[in-house]
């Protein structure tokens, strides 16, 4: 069984096609659900081709199937009293959380958890998130739990997420570690449009398998892009991984270099200039950490950020790093300290 919900009013979740040709499937009639279950919708725009030479249906459910297909779409706006989710549309298994304001220097802010009502990804699977946040919101945004990735005989799964962040939006989208299991083939792209006066602390993290079974890299391949651009379409920063363990070592160097979990910090902001913020940064990390954890921060192109990435085969020292990476640059920025995590 599918469950849709929607919580906007019925004239905004109208299943009339999203682009021309989309309200239908092989010349069927548009499917419960509309556009949004249709594979033009679900279906990334491009993959990559270590991962698209999997490409294939299994032998059970095959892609577009019912609970095959997960929506999301949430849009937060400002108001009197603070940020709000004012549009929200969720297709099962994906779902969230009601918004929660437990921070009390932030009583403004909203922290949202991200679900799945399955117990991780299998082969077809496909999963579409669109997070849109107005002028002047502030928002937290994670998710409940690590995202597994289960082993696959045919096809692969593949997840998209859209952030749009327009003027003077502060986000924070921290998702949990992605942990591919063995023979799996996963591919995940976060799309990101932000306004050049909006602020993006985004983070990603996977693991080399299910290391408290000494699985390491036996997955068939994990492919991730994380993509910023400006709202007229200039591409602000790409950073890709391509991590194929049957085809080539992915412990060598400038890969892994025989570390086990892999962790990326993404703060792209005006309020402070790149190369200060990249210095403070490592600072604290090292003051922090020293010589226990591998880690480096340079300033992304355009002096539009920065980008942190770091190695450990501890999975809790990472956890901790990438926390405080991310508060401290929370309280850099806003000047008021990050609350504790909910799920801590």
């Amino acid at each position: 069984m599918t469950i849709e919900t929607a919580t906007t009013p019925m004239d905004e979740v109208t299943d009339a096609p999203r682009e021309s040709g989309a309200g239908s499937t092989d010349g069927l009639p548009t499917p419960y659900g509309g556009y949004r279950v249709t594979a033009s919708h679900y279906e990334p725009t491009r993959v990559p081709q270590e991962v698209l030479r999997f490409a294939g249906d299994p032998e059970s459910l095959r892609v577009g199937s019912p609970g095959k297909v997960g929506v999301l779409q949430l849009t937060f706006a400002r108001n009197s009293r603070g940020t709000e989710l004012t549009k929200h549309y969720q297709k099962s298994p994906l779902q969230i959380m009601r918004p929660l304001y437990y921070d009390p220097l932030r009583p403004d802010m909203p922290s949202t958890m991200l679900m799945t009502t399955g117990g991780g990804m299998v082969s077809g699977d496909r999963h579409r998130t669109d997070l849109v946040f107005g002028q002047d919101t502030s928002a937290h945004v994670t998710t409940q739990a690590f995202a597994k990735v289960y082993r696959m005989e045919f096809g692969y799964a593949a997840a998209t997420t859209n952030l749009t962040l327009e003027a003077g939006a502060f986000v924070e989208f921290l998702p949990d570690p992605v942990i591919p299991f063995a023979n799996s083939r996963y591919y995940q792209r976060t799309a990101v449009v932000l306004d050049s006066t909006a602020t993006l602390i985004a983070s990603e993290t996977v693991y080399a398998g299910r290391l408290a079974r000494d699985e390491r890299h036996l997955f068939d391949v994990y492919a991730s892009d994380f993509e910023v651009r400006r709202p007229d379409g200039t591409l602000v920063a790409l950073d890709r991984v391509r991590l194929c363990p049957t085809d080539s070592d992915v412990n060598g160097v400038a890969v892994l270099g025989g570390f086990d979990v892999l962790a990326m910090l993404y703060v792209l902001t005006p309020l402070i200039s790149a190369s200060e913020l990249a210095d403070q940064l490592h600072s604290a990390l090292a003051e922090a950490y020293g010589a226990e954890l591998l880690f480096g921060v340079s300033v992304l192109p355009g002096e539009s950020g920065v980008w942190l990435r770091l190695l450990s085969n501890d999975t809790v020292l990472v956890a901790r790093a990438s926390a405080l990476a991310a508060g401290f640059v929370h309280e850099l920025l806003t000047g008021i300290p990050a609350p504790a995590s909910r799920k801590s």
